[in-house]
């Protein structure tokens, strides 16, 4: 298929108006539901940085340290993929919200190491909990074949991002 093909493909339109106004997929479109999955993700966490009360950076910035523990701001902007500079200023804002600390790194008085407040953590895991739990529930409710399909899909759908992801 050429790139031109791709661009003109017949459903393309239909998929891209139904993601925009939610009308109901057709049956068969495991496209479109991947494409509402991402769609759903995105206004996930855009919710939970507005219910947060931070930017994107910011929440990535959390959401590392959260799941990773504390990190240098160095660290963080390599995960985060902003300059340093600009995690600096990520910084300043989420410690003023009062989401994270900044102390002199234990051995080398000359860093500094960024922990997630615990408060913050735990408002965040509120957020995200009925998600994890909704997911486990789904999972949980698969036999050992659904498990096999679903799990070679997504396997190869992560190979195509990863493909196409420099």
């Amino acid at each position: 298929m050429t790139e031109s093909d791709a661009l003109d493909r017949p459903d393309r339109d239909d998929r891209t108006r139904a993601r925009r106004d939610g009308r109901q997929l057709p049956a068969d479109d495991i496209r479109a539901r991947v494409q509402q999955v991402a769609v759903r993700q995105q206004r996930f966490e855009r919710h939970l940085a507005e219910s947060l009360g931070v930017d994107r950076a910011g929440l990535d910035a959390m959401d590392h340290l959260i799941t990773t523990g504390p990190a240098t701001p160095s660290e963080l902007a390599r995960r985060v993929e902003v300059s340093t500079a600009a995690m600096t200023l990520v910084l300043n804002r989420l410690e003023s919200a009062g989401h994270v600390r900044r102390e002199r790194h234990p051995s080398d008085g000359r860093k500094l190491i960024v922990t997630a407040e615990q408060a913050s953590a735990d408002r965040a895991y509120e957020q995200v909990l009925p998600m994890i739990d909704g997911i486990e529930h789904l999972v949980d409710g698969m036999d050992e074949t659904e498990r096999a399909v679903v799990q070679g899909f997504l396997d190869r759908l992560i190979a195509v991002y990863d493909d196409a992801t420099p």
